[in-house]
């Protein structure tokens, strides 16, 4: 889809580079630059490897990746099939131009098409200006629930059962 001089577009992997660069200028925003340990191996791994395991479409204006949606696949067990958007940014000197809601558009008919019953996403809760933008469109934006993370660390440390260790084979 072309609008405005952007090209709207599922990402393929040479994306991955500027892909990159629009995850460390989010993380800047969200005050939180370290916390991006990410690299494009693993992203080439995880979105083009034999078993991909996120998708994502790109707002393209020229040769510069000026948007990004980035999806993946989850299961709700009260739902079924539900689409997670992992993240939705576009570089600040593009922001309120109708370029974060033409990439939640794709997102959203991304999850129809897929049969999800339900899409969901995180926003901080400090972050005004994206909770007026999902409001806008009509989203529910939940503050009863609270988050649960285990990081690399933590995982690494945890003590796992022996019985959880075999999975059961």
């Amino acid at each position: 889809m072309l609008t405005d001089n952007c090209i709207l577009r599922r990402g393929v992997e040479a994306d991955l580079p500027q892909v990159l660069g629009l995850i460390k200028e989010l993380a800047e925003y969200e005050r939180a630059p370290e916390a991006v340990t990410n690299t494009l191996e693993a992203m080439r791994r995880d979105g083009f490897g034999p078993v991909p395991i996120f998708g994502f479409f790109v707002l393209e204006r020229g040769a510069d990746i000026i948007g990004l949606a980035l999806f993946y696949t989850a299961y709700s067990t009260w739902k079924g099939r539900m689409l997670y958007l992992e993240d939705l940014v576009v570089t600040e000197s593009a922001r309120r131009g109708g370029y974060g809601k033409l990439l939640f558009d794709a997102v959203v008919a991304e999850a129809r098409a897929t049969g999800a019953q339900r899409m969901k996403w995180q926003v901080l809760d400090w972050n005004e200006p994206a909770i007026g933008f999902y409001k806008k469109l009509g989203a529910n934006i939940e503050n009863e629930w609270l988050n649960g993370n285990l990081d690399a660390g933590q995982l690494a440390a945890y003590a796992v059962s022996a019985q959880a260790e075999e999975r059961g084979s």
